[in-house]
């Protein structure tokens, strides 16, 4: 480009020469052609001229040229040395702007966007970001924020320089310095350390308590009561205006000027003295204001560098209160001799009154009641201890019921309580919040009520479909009320409505069809009769060939009500049980005397068998031979089994005739076992069987006849070792348990069908076949000792157990009891 510029230059030079060349041309060419000798004409002068012209234009623009690209090339090289300057200075202030800890906001132009350089510490809570950076609102304490913006509109529109300290919403302070150069505007953010951190974050808090202080002082200038603030040696340092209008000052600071006072010099020594002894006081001080005395409620605490005080005027309130007070009181003691429940709960839901009928009605702990629950609690507990129906949804059916706090209009609901009370519960809500509640119990209205519909269809339905005859006559002897039954009875016809039978129309009735008017007459005399003292009576009669019971029972209000019964089905019975009865007990006598006969006649020949048994065993008598006496001990045995078997029949007929006495006694269990067992052991030696007896070390001894327990023990037993099969094992236990002990006896036999397990303990019941010996009685008369000794009788029977019979003793029967201690 600069090289087409001196080609332009240089024609341009060429062009002027030539063009002055040809203007003088014509006067020169007189002095060119003397100078040539004239031998040179016109034409060739002008051309010489033109050259001349040209190379004296030539060798100026060359000249020009020359020295312009020297002073170019000088001005290139000062350049170049700025520019070198300039990118120095640039790197520097860039590495300062970028230092972390500043960040600066330039605004070149007002219609350009601001460029922002530099960071701050991530601690204070400022964003990287350029557009979240301009909005001090999001990262800036409120206050600061809205300063800032000010004083950059300052800057930006007055050129107003500021220097301010701000404070992020992380509470890290910030200081700001604003300025303008030129058209530009500058404003630098800096993060604070060490002490100019500390003197701002100080700064910041004073401004913070100056701006809290100043505005708690509008507030307390605002109220009617008195406040004021002393300093540490006690004096007034600031009041509100309500103190100062009390003393009768302008202003507060005339009061803080002159040292007025609210109160007297006691009640600021008492003030004084509380002060320093609790650092506060609170009590009520009398003082004289505008010419009145009035009492105010003063409450002053002691501070770090002085005291604070309040003052509120209670003597209205004090006057309210206790007229308040007597008609609350006046009310409570009118609810509290009302039957109907009432609870008040105030503004918070919490219970503030109670009358009697309340407590009662919810029976509820006093204690509960007199600390106040809220409502929520007090339903609660009476859902737990079952006084409130169960919801299928609790919570919500109690905020229903809480809803009545926010209603304007009175509610009601209807509670059926679990113990089939019914309460009609009405909330009345209270003009500045709370409720009072009404439980009307309506339990015994709705019961009368209920009961005299259901007692007057149930009456009727009763009546109507009873098998007795009833009748009830009034004073007059008009029939008020009857059943079908009655009107059968006596062949009476339904009365058309509202008409009514005399009690003397029945009577003639009863003598045309029966040719008898009694007992009709009778009946006629004590229903119309004056008699005071009436009872009931009663008696028989017939009609026809039935037998009919009647009863007359007199009602209130001189009523008579007269009954019959249709008897002749139960007199027929009553006849044939009355003969049945007589017909069993001849037979029982029967029996008793046949048992008492047979056992005593066949005692008398076994007595003698045996004895001559045992005479003939005696060596004394004689010798025998072996078949001899093998005859002579089964003849000794048969006796033995046959008196047991009588003695058993004894024992039956004795308890049957309920004179069998027992014999009580503490008896040794061990000793009383192993005898009976070792009684026993032959019997069970002849068939291979193992008695295995096993008693508890604890067993002891129980009260009991000795003679009869061995005689259980031994049937029982005995049964065992006729049922248990060959080379067994028959178990004999004992145990003490709770109140007595047990005893078991078990075989390994075949069983009892659970059909035969009702009829085991019926006399001569001898089981299954298999039974090797016995006539029954056994287990009968185990189960009769055992029941005498208020015992029991368990058996535990299958074909692949065996059987088991337990036997349950008391430690000492309930008849022997005294006698035991």
């Amino acid at each position: 480009m600069f090289r087409r510029g001196r080609f332009a230059l240089l024609w341009t030079s060429v062009a002027l020469g030539a063009s002055t060349s040809i203007a003088g041309a014509e006067e020169n060419t007189g002095i060119v052609s003397q100078i040539l000798g004239g031998s040179l004409g016109t034409p060739e002068v002008v051309q010489f001229a033109l050259l001349a012209g040209a190379m004296t234009a030539a060798l100026a623009s060359a000249l020009w040229l020359i020295r312009e690209r020297g002073r170019i090339a000088r001005q290139n090289d000062l350049l170049r040395a700025r520019v070198v300057t300039l990118n120095a200075q640039v790197s520097k202030l860039e590495a300062l702007a970028t230092t972390e800890g500043q960040r600066a906001v330039i605004w070149e132009d007002r219609d350009q966007k601001p460029v922002i350089i530099g960071t701050l510490d991530a601690s204070c809570g400022a964003p990287p970001e350029r557009g979240a950076f301009l909005a001090f609102g999001r990262w800036l304490e409120p206050r600061s924020a809205a300063r800032i913006e000010h004083l950059v509109a300052e800057l930006r529109d007055e050129a107003k320089p500021f220097n301010d300290t701000i404070e992020t919403r992380r509470g890290v302070p910030l200081e700001v310095i604003g300025r303008t150069n030129g058209s530009s505007a500058v404003v630098r953010f800096e993060n604070l350390s060490g002490e100019r951190a500390g003197n701002a974050r100080l700064a910041l808090e004073h401004g913070r308590v100056v701006e809290t202080l100043e505005t708690l002082q509008q507030l307390l200038d605002t109220l009617d009561a008195p406040v004021w603030l002393r300093s540490a040696d006690g004096a007034l340092a600031w009041v509100n205006r309500a103190f100062a209008a009390a003393t009768g000052q302008a202003s507060s600071a005339e009061t803080i000027q002159s040292g007025a006072e609210l109160f007297g010099s006691q009640a600021l020594q008492k003030i004084a003295a509380g002060r320093a002894t609790g650092g506060k006081y609170k009590a009520s001080v009398s003082t004289v204001v505008h010419g009145d005395r009035l009492v105010f409620d003063v409450a002053e605490a002691e501070g770090p560098f002085g005291s604070a005080g309040l003052a509120i005027d209670k003597t209205d309130y004090d006057a309210m209160r206790n007229e308040l007070s007597k008609t609350i009181r006046s009310h409570e003691e009118t609810l509290d001799e009302l039957t109907t429940a009432v609870a008040m709960f105030d503004e918070g839901a919490r219970l503030r009154f109670y009358n009697q009928a309340f407590q009662k009605l919810w029976g509820l702990d006093q204690g509960f009641l007199d600390s106040g629950p809220d409502n929520a609690a007090f339903l609660d507990k009476l859902r737990a201890e079952g006084k409130l129906p169960e919801q299928p949804e609790w919570r919500r059916w109690k905020d229903g019921i809480l809803a009545a706090y926010r209603a304007v209009e009175p509610q009601e609901h209807w509670w059926h309580l679990p113990d089939g009370q019914t309460v009609r519960v009405v909330s009345n809500p209270h003009p500045k919040g709370g409720l009072t509640w009404v439980f009307e119990n309506l339990t015994e209205r709705i019961d009368l009520e209920s009961r005299f519909k259901t007692l007057v269809r149930v009456q009727g339905e009763t009546l109507d479909h009873l098998a007795e005859g009833v009748a009830v006559f009034g004073s007059d002897g008009r029939l008020q009320l009857s059943n079908p039954a009655f009107l059968r009875f006596w062949g009476l016809q339904e009365p058309e409505k509202g008409q009514s039978l005399h009690i003397s129309q029945i009577a003639r009735h009863c003598e045309t069809r029966l040719g008898d008017s009694e007992p009709w007459s009778y009946f006629a005399g004590v229903v119309t009769g004056f008699e005071d003292d009436r009872s009931d009576e009663a008696g028989r009669c017939a009609v026809g060939d039935a037998i009919l019971s009647w009863m007359v029972a007199p009602l209130p209000n001189g009523q008579t009500m007269i009954t019959f019964v249709d008897v002749t089905a139960s007199d027929q019975v009553e006849r044939a049980l009355r003969d049945r009865n007589e017909a069993l007990m001849r037979t029982a006598q029967l029996r008793s005397r046949f048992i008492q006969h047979v056992s005593y006649e066949l005692r008398t020949p076994l007595t003698n068998i045996s004895g001559f048994t045992h005479l003939l065993q005696n060596p004394a008598t004689g010798p025998l031979n072996q078949k001899q006496h093998d005859y002579i001990d089964h003849i000794a045995s048969s006796s033995d089994a046959l008196m047991l078997i009588v003695d058993d029949i004894l024992d039956l007929a004795t308890i049957d005739a309920g004179i069998m006495e027992l014999d009580f006694s503490e008896v040794e269990i061990e000793p009383m076992m192993r005898e009976v067992a070792a009684g026993l052991a032959s019997r069970f030696g002849e068939h291979g069987i193992d008695l295995a007896v096993r008693i508890a070390p604890d067993t002891g001894s129980i009260f009991a006849d000795s003679a009869r327990l061995r005689q259980v023990m031994f049937n029982v037993l005995a049964n065992a070792a006729d049922f248990a099969p060959e080379a067994s094992t028959v178990t004999f236990t004992c145990e003490r348990e709770d109140g007595g002990v047990v005893f078991k006896v078990r075989d390994r036999g075949p069983g009892i069908p659970p059909e035969a397990m009702d009829e085991i303990f019926n006399p001569f019941e001898t089981g299954k076949p298999g039974r090797r010996r016995g006539a029954g009685l056994g287990l009968s008369l185990v189960k009769s000792f055992v029941t005498l000794h208020d015992g029991e009788v368990v058996i535990d029977s299958s074909p692949e157990r065996g059987t088991e019979v337990v036997l349950h003793f008391p430690q000492v029967p309930p008849g022997v009891r005294v006698a035991a201690e």
